[in-house]
């Protein structure tokens, strides 16, 4: 992991420490915005904010499966046990849909990631206001946060 990465996932985490609190920054963020257009430019503003990403680690086993763009998903667990995600697409606005997972999901412990609940996604009205294609590419990249997060845990919990 990069230094400018970590530096980016402490600043953007600082204050908002669980998942549920992140989750309704940004609804409460979203909401503020006059009407989709302007929260489909803030999407479009998160995406270009995202670190780059290496060309080498756009690579088949970091591909995000179910999105119709490429997505490139990279799972690091920090030395202190929270899981530091990394990622890209090739769609200007599934960039900024990754950003925003990730803004919400970085920097948290398998567990607390596992059992998070989802439904903040409804309450921003994605699922309304994306095609059916990019909804589900939405829900692709949490599966493979989560299946991260299992896989964190199981040897987290065979070191014990």
């Amino acid at each position: 992991m990069t230094k400018m990465n970590t530096k980016m996932n402490t600043k953007m985490n600082t204050k908002m420490n669980t998942i549920a609190q992140r989750q309704k920054k940004i609804v409460v963020e979203f909401a503020a915005l006059a009407d989709w257009e302007d929260r489909y430019k803030r999407i479009i503003e998160l995406g270009k904010k995202l670190p780059a990403f290496p060309e080498a680690l756009k690579t088949e086993q970091l591909k995000v499966k179910g999105c119709q763009s490429q997505v490139w998903l990279k799972a690091e667990l920090a030395e202190n046990g929270e899981i530091i995600f990394t990622g890209d697409s090739d769609a200007i606005l599934v960039k900024g849909l990754l950003a925003l997972v990730l803004q919400v999901f970085s920097q948290t412990k398998p567990q607390e990631l596992l059992e998070a609940p989802m439904d903040f996604l409804k309450e921003l009205g994605l699922e309304s206001h994306l095609s059916p294609s990019r909804s589900n590419g939405v829900f692709s990249m949490i599966k493979q946060m989560r299946l991260y997060a299992q896989a964190f845990l199981m040897m987290e919990k065979s070191k014990a």
